[in-house]
């Protein structure tokens, strides 16, 4: 398979962007450096290597090394003031650290650009058999986006915008959309919103229904669900059609005759059924709290006094919706190009693609 390198910088850069992003991507410019399983541009099969450096890591390395000193830690920025909603609290008590820094630094969103340089490989791999995956922001705080028929290509569109506002297909909306971040920012809060992410032109057949932990919406619901500050994942309509009778739920079946194949009046279990692929659009939503560090802290408790103070602020974002929809696509994308190879196999590009075909010609012929 060849890789464009630009291709995947170009989505590390969009992981970065989107208003109301913090001072940390002023510091950071993600590039991918390949180590190992690419040569002359192209997979060789061996395992893919990529490395990120991590720029941020001189501002704060003097403090890791010794801030386990109690004579010396009060002199460095050490956390002993655990952020509500943050990992801080829970990691240090799993794993008995006298302070947060070990754990906020691992539980950070930074480690999802590795995951959208990773992504950025399944997207190419999938675009060998006409898949496409991308994402756009539906909601950011009670501002939402009405419209619920929007095409695969209004939201593929913004992959090619070089300024990254907030992601939503409707200017209109996005507008009201940055007034939202704006308010949070002037009342020194956080706020968060919904994304979405579809994958176009997978084919049927992908996951399965035998056993439950091989259903493609399972895995997918998982995948999304990991991605920091994501408390919801919705597959096509789920939510609305759990208060809907099923005769407004299912999507009728028809058949095209012309091009022989199965068709569908609409795509509300968002391209699954049974934990199958069905031929439509997949369709997944992730539902982003607002971020867990306020420029005004909430409550918390001091680790060393015990006494009740505000919790420790660390450079921060405001709104970080759009970049988790980036983050969300390299999810799907790796999700289903897992499944693709389970399914269709192969030691190499022309392998799993003859085995491709193979199925497709089958299922024409259905």
């Amino acid at each position: 398979m060849c890789v464009d390198f630009d291709y995947i910088n170009r989505e590390l850069k969009r992981r970065q962007g989107g208003y109301g992003r913090g001072a940390r991507m002023k510091i950071e410019s993600d590039t991918a450096q390949f180590l190992s399983g690419v040569r002359h541009g192209r997979t060789i099969g061996s395992p893919i290597t990529l490395l990120i450096s991590n720029h941020d890591w001189e501002n704060w390395k003097e403090a890791l090394a010794i801030e386990d000193r109690p004579e010396t830690r009060a002199k460095h920025k050490s956390l002993t003031r655990p952020r509500p909603g943050h990992a801080d609290l829970a990691g240090c008590l799993k794993y008995n650290f006298p302070e947060a820094r070990y754990v906020l630094e691992r539980a950070s969103a930074r480690e999802t650009a590795a995951r959208v340089a990773a992504g950025a490989v399944a997207k190419l791999f999938l675009k060998e058999f006409g898949v496409e995956v991308a994402s756009h922001v539906v909601a950011i705080g009670k501002v939402a986006l009405e419209d619920e028929s929007v095409s695969f290509q209004k939201v593929l569109a913004l992959r090619a915008v070089e300024d990254i506002v907030l992601g939503c297909v409707d200017p209109t909306v996005e507008a009201r959309m940055k007034e939202e971040v704006d308010k949070a920012l002037e009342a020194r809060d956080t706020v968060g919103g919904t994304f979405e992410v579809i994958a176009h032109g997978v084919p049927p057949g992908l996951g399965s229904c035998g056993q439950w932990d091989e259903r493609l919406d399972g895995q997918l619901a998982q995948a999304v669900m990991s991605i920091q500050a994501v408390k919801a994942v919705e597959i096509g309509a789920g939510i609305e059609d759990a208060s809907r009778p099923g005769s407004q739920v299912h999507d009728e079946i028809g058949y095209d005759r012309e091009k022989s194949r199965f068709t569908r009046k609409s795509n509300r279990a968002g391209g699954l059924e049974g934990g199958i692929s069905n031929a439509e659009d997949i369709v997944v939503r992730g539902y982003v709290k607002p971020i867990s560090t306020l420029r005004r802290p909430l409550e918390s408790v001091d680790f060393e006094t015990k006494e009740a103070v505000k919790a420790a602020y660390e450079r921060s974002d405001i709104c970080v919706v759009p970049a988790a929809g980036v983050v969300g696509e390299a999810m799907v994308a790796l999700t289903i190009s897992r499944a693709f190879l389970e399914k269709f196999g192969g030691d190499s590009m022309g392998e799993t693609k003859r085995n491709y075909l193979a199925y497709m010609e089958q299922v024409k012929r259905f």
